[in-house]
């Protein structure tokens, strides 16, 4: 059997995804600061509002050497922020988002590499 050289995701960075995934849709993502806020409906009207939350999480989430998720609150605080602006223009993110945390990177290839 060949060995691939390839990486996967930590386990820490898995759970984190998965547990933000799950907050997104159950309606309970960014608490306290979506409480009240049915960005559910937001999101439904704009996919890339969705894209762009996720791609927040994505760039602000950091690990340490052995893929330990370190700061999974924090990028679930920067992803709720951008949602909570998107469904209520008079809210202001503090501090403001940064060029590299909104930054949506190239998708994957449509076919797969290996």
């Amino acid at each position: 059997m060949r060995q691939s050289a390839s990486k996967k995701l930590s386990p820490s960075f898995s759970g984190a995804l998965r547990t933000f995934s799950f907050w997104i849709a159950n309606g309970t993502v960014g608490q306290p600061l979506l409480d009240g806020v049915d960005y559910r409906s937001c999101l439904s009207e704009e996919p890339s509002a969705l894209e762009q939350t996720y791609a927040i999480f994505a760039n602000v989430i950091e690990m340490d050497e052995e893929g330990t998720v370190l700061n999974a609150k924090h990028a679930e605080r920067r992803a709720a922020q951008y949602l909570r602006s998107y469904c209520d223009p008079s809210y202001q993110i503090e501090p403001p988002l940064e060029d590299w945390e909104v930054e949506l990177h190239e998708p994957p290839p449509r076919v797969d590499l290996v």
